[in-house]
Order: structure tokens, then C-alpha cells, then sequence
């Protein structure tokens, strides 16, 4: 294992951190990309080294500035790699605005690229030679040059003097992973990213030690981007990536990473605990040491402490401590990172009346109500201030009250760009009779002995006879309740009485879940699957479900970030998108 690398001055801007590494521990491990060529591919490993990193990013920052003038926008349309890095770190030393994206092809988001090329109006577009054909198909109506990473050679980096970039200038756009709302970039200042990285550096715990960051969640998403590129680059530690699909083809292939890589630190959503939990096997187990992993962020909203449980009994036998699991919140808005139980301490679990957090108090319940909700606490805050606030009068609400969660801190962006209305409605909220200033989240929760309990989002809220229900505790309730539902892939979502299902007037509730892969759709009883579901949702909620709607996997939409898309769910059942190869 490395040692400790020197110690960093206090920058402000990725490119400052990057040239002190290159030139303080140049031969460092500094990223390296896992390949998995073949189906059963243990893995082909490519580094770069501080110094051959600096070099590259030097080179591509060289050819950036000679396209674009400073402060335009560059989008980066590459795949999962070492490329990506270097085209991100390139177009942050050059001083224009990085556009995280990835390359045509994705399934199901090529529309959003559509729009999110169009809001943001790159005037240069990176990817590498592997993608060069697709995407400078899908730029030739726009007439942007594209450039390929892989094509700069090292020695193109010319006589141009570099300066460090503004710390509150824009570093990138981070679009947000909408659903039917039109893209909105956030804009991420190089003191924002700078800041956010520190703040999950000390909330994770390695500040105190070095740390491995080992991922696979995709850089164009916030936390793959601030985990596995800043929070390396501000430290000086290595990095590990892997393609997200490659861990979707092999989970084990992730945990292999963890145990090869001492103190790793990593982050994954709920669905891929439980996917691991489930799919590696006892002889991929017996190969896995998981005593060294730090911490496994669960950025999950909410978290479910049941998936924590699942995954600790998974592999507790190879060695993974109990107390690694760390449930987080964020969004992007606030670069990523905002709250964060610390590893080290045990799961903090909270019991909830289910009757009264549909009125707005969380209530405890008892740990073995069935009936209870159950959630877990996301820590304490990394270096902000977080409150809960009644988002009609705006009052602060005291501890067990539900209401929306607001965040100020160094690490809460600009706005959103090129939507000056929004980003003063978002960003700049007034609590009453406080100051200004604070980020609305558009989240709800409470704060329970001083942790902060993510319930839910405000505008997915369900709302029955005057009575709130979450959309996620519903679809808990669906999938537990018959064998082939498929988990974490389904959505609950309120439509009006006229929308062409039974029942008065007035919001009714449907459901619309795919099916187990495992299973066929004709091998499934699904008059008795629906009548499962209604019963168990009728029992738990207390809700008549108007609809219930199987479909085949990969048929309900997701947004970029992997999440259920509930919106665009909706609107494509209220469209009748779902009619076909669907059953009721």
C-alpha cells in the first residue's frame, strides 16, 4: 500500500491540486481504469500516474483553448475511463465549463442528451476514438468540432502559459436527472467542487487516513464525479474505476475491487446492495477479504436499513464490518455531498408511525410494528448548514416535524444555468424572518436525535382524501408483496379521477411495475399477483389502488442517475404508452 502523499496546500481549483501532485509524488498511482473485454473478464487494468496524467491533461487543455474562447462550454461525451478524467480536469485547466454527459447509445436517455446539447450550446465536444463516429454523427447538424482524447499526443501541450482559474468561476454544468421538466444545468464554481470534496473527504473519514476510491457509478453523475475525480485529485490518492455496466454484467467484479484495494471507500445506490446481496455467489464469496472497505456510501433517497442489513449478512463471513454502511444525502444542487453518517458508527434505524408521518410528525413506532416505516438516519452535516422548513410559511420546524430540507454552505452552486427566475426561486430562498440565501431542496424529511431522516420528494407526494402517502413507501409495499415483482423497479404515482381509471373524481393511486426477469410474464398468475398487491397496499396504507399495471424489465423509465423516473412514468401511463406487452 502507498504511503501518505505530502500534504496539499489549500487550493481552490482542481487544475492547482493536480499540478502540486504532479509535482510532488509524480510517480504516484493517480487513476486507473479496469476493462472487462470479455464476458468473463477478471479485469485489464490501465494507469496513469500523476505526472503522465498531468501531461495529458496539459496536452488536451492546449487544443481545448485553441477551439474555444475561456468560459464557453465543453461537452464531454465520453465513456467510462481514464479519458473521461483527463477531458473533464483539460477542460477545467483551459478555463471553460466542463458538460459531464456520455455518448449516444445510452438506452433510453437519447432524448435528454438531445436536450441537454441544445441548453447548453458546447463549443467543443470531447469523447475518444471509440465513440468518434457516433458522436460526430449526432454534433454535424450543430457544426461543433469534436475531439478525441486518445488522439492529443502528450507533447501538444505548446508554449501557453497556464494560470489557475477563478475559484468562483463556473467549473461545469451538472444537469440534474429530470424527468419530463426540460434539462437544467446547475452551475458548479471550481470553489464549490473544491469545497463539496473536502467536506465528504472529513465526513468519510479520510482526512484521518488515506483512502482508495473505488467506483463504478458513472462520471456524468454528481457523486461518481465529485467521489471518484475530485475528492482523488484534491487528496492525492488513487482512484479505481469500472464501467457501470460491467458491474451490472458481474457485481462481484465491484467487490473484487474493494477487497483488492486497502481502506476502500465507494458508494452505490440501495438497488445495488440488494443486487449484490442476491446475485454473487458462494463461490465468488469465498475468494472476497472485505475487512479492509472504510466506508459504502448509500446515497439512496430514502435509505432502507433493511438493505444495509441484506448486504451486512451477505458477506459479514468475508470480513465486512458492520458499521462500513454509511447512508447519505445530496443532490446536485449542492455539488453532491450534504449529510453523511459517519463509518465507524452503527446504522442509526428510526421506527415510524405510518399514519402520523402522513400528517407531517415522525412519530416512533415500535421496532417490530410491521405496519411501521422504516428508515434510516443520513448523519450529520459535512461542513453546512441544513434545516427543516415548512415550505408554505416558511418557519423553521423544530425536531420530529416534517417539512422540506434546506441547505446553505461553500459547497451549494450558483444556479441554474441560463434560468435566472429559477435559480432565484431554488437558490436564493428566505426563511421567515431569517436571511436569505438558502438552497430549497425540494426534499422532505425531519431531524431525529440529531439525524437528518430523508421521507421523501415533495412533488412526488400523493395526496388522498387530505392525506399524504410516499411514493416510495407504497412501492415497498408492492414488492414485497408478491415474488414477481421486480425490486427497486416500479413506480407509485397519483392521477387524476378522469384519467381513464375507475373511481370518483379526485386523485387515485396506480402502480406500474416490471416484472423478474426471472420470470415470464406468461408464467406469471397475474390476476393473483394484482390481487396480492391491492391487498397488501389496502392493509399497510389504507389505499384503493385504481390501477396496477405489470410490464416487462426495463420497461418503466429511469433517469440518468439510475433512479425511478416517476414523472415521466406517469406521463407516459396518462399517454397509454403502457398498452402494449403490458398486463392488469
Amino acid at each position: 500500500m502507498d504511503s501518505r502523499p505530502p500534504l496539499a496546500p489549500a487550493y481552490r481549483t482542481l487544475p492547482e491540486y493536480l499540478r502540486h501532485w504532479a509535482e510532488t509524488a509524480p510517480d504516484r498511482r493517480a487513476f486507473t481504469f479496469v476493462d472487462h473485454p470479455a464476458p468473463h473478464s477478471r479485469g485489464v487494468h490501465r494507469t496513469l500516474t500523476w505526472r503522465s496524467l498531468d501531461g495529458r491533461v496539459r496536452a488536451l487543455a492546449a487544443r481545448l483553448a485553441e477551439q474555444a474562447e475561456p468560459g464557453a462550454r465543453v461537452a464531454l461525451l465520453c465513456p467510462q475511463g481514464t479519458e473521461y478524467v483527463i477531458g473533464f480536469l483539460a477542460a477545467l485547466a483551459a478555463g471553460l465549463v466542463a458538460v459531464p454527459l456520455y455518448p449516444p447509445g445510452l438506452p433510453g436517455h437519447g432524448d435528454r442528451l438531445t436536450g441537454v446539447l441544445a441548453d447548453a450550446r458546447p463549443a467543443v465536444v470531447v469523447t475518444t476514438s471509440r465513440a468518434m463516429a457516433e458522436v460526430a454523427d449526432l454534433c454535424a447538424g450543430a457544426r461543433v468540432p469534436v475531439v478525441a482524447v486518445d488522439r492529443i499526443p502528450d507533447t501538444a501541450t505548446g508554449d501557453r502559459p497556464w494560470a489557475a482559474p477563478d475559484p468562483g468561476a463556473t467549473a461545469y454544468l451538472q444537469y440534474t436527472s429530470g424527468s419530463t421538466r426540460a434539462p437544467a444545468g446547475v452551475e458548479i464554481t471550481h470553489a464549490n467542487v473544491v469545497a463539496n470534496a473536502r467536506q465528504a473527504l472529513t465526513a468519510y473519514g479520510a482526512d484521518a487516513a488515506p483512502v482508495t476510491c473505488v467506483g463504478w457509478l458513472p462520471l456524468y453523475h454528481d457523486m461518481g464525479l465529485v467521489l471518484s475525480v475530485a475528492a482523488p485529485v484534491v487528496q492525492g490518492r488513487p482512484s479505481v474505476l469500472m464501467d457501470p455496466a460491467a458491474f451490472l454484467h458481474e457485481p462481484a467484479r465491484w467487490l473484487r475491487l474493494l477487497a483488492a484495494h486497502p481502506r476502500a471507500l465507494s458508494a452505490a445506490p440501495n438497488f445495488a446492495y440488494d443486487y449484490c446481496s442476491s446475485a454473487v455467489s458462494d463461490a465468488q464469496k469465498a475468494e472476497l477479504r472485505l475487512d479492509g472497505v472504510a466506508a459504502l456510501i448509500n446515497g439512496s433517497e430514502p435509505v432502507r436499513p433493511g438493505t444495509a442489513d441484506r448486504f451486512h449478512a451477505a458477506f459479514a463471513a468475508q470480513g465486512l464490518a458492520a458499521d462500513v454502511h454509511c447512508p447519505s444525502y445530496g443532490l446536485a444542487e449542492a455539488t453532491v455531498f450534504v449529510s453523511a453518517a459517519r463509518p465507524g458508527e452503527p446504522l442509526r434505524r428510526f421506527a415510524l408511525d405510518r399514519d402520523a408521518l402522513a400528517a407531517g410528525k415522525a412519530l416512533p413506532a415500535r421496532p417490530d410494528d410491521a405496519d411501521a416505516v422504516q428508515l434510516a438516519g443520513c448523519g450529520t452535516p459535512a461542513g453546512q448548514q441544513v434545516r427543516v422548513v415548512d415550505p408554505v410559511s416558511r418557519d423553521f420546524l423544530a425536531e420530529g416535524e416534517v417539512g422540506e430540507i434546506w441547505v446553505r454552505g461553500p459547497n451549494v452552486g450558483r444556479g441554474y444555468w441560463n434560468n435566472e427566475a429559477q435559480s432565484r426561486r431554488v437558490f436564493g430562498a428566505r426563511p421567515a424572518g431569517a436571511p436569505g440565501g438558502w438552497l430549497r431542496t425540494g426534499d422532505l424529511g425531519t431531524v431525529l436525535d440529531g439525524q437528518l431522516v430523508v421521507t421523501g420528494r415533495l412533488k412526488d407526494l400523493i395526496v388522498v382524501d387530505g392525506r399524504n402517502h410516499y411514493p416510495q413507501d407504497v412501492e415497498a409495499t408492492v414488492q414485497d408483496a408478491h415474488p414477481a415483482v421486480r425490486r427497486d423497479r416500479l413506480a407509485a404515482f397519483g392521477v387524476p379521477g378522469d384519467a381513464g381509471v375507475p373511481g370518483d373524481a379526485g386523485e387515485r393511486v396506480v402502480v406500474v411495475a416490471e416484472h423478474a426477469r426471472t420470470t415470464p410474464l406468461a408464467a406469471i398468475d397475474v390476476p393473483g399477483l394484482v390481487r396480492a398487491v391491492r391487498a397488501a397496499v389496502s392493509a399497510r396504507h389504507g389505499l384503493r389502488l385504481a390501477d396496477v399495471v405489470l410490464v416487462a424489465p426495463g420497461a418503466v423509465p429511469r433517469t440518468s442517475s439510475g433512479k425511478v423516473a416517476r414523472s415521466l412514468t406517469r406521463a407516459r401511463y396518462l399517454e397509454g404508452s403502457f398498452g402494449a406487452g403490458t398486463a392488469r
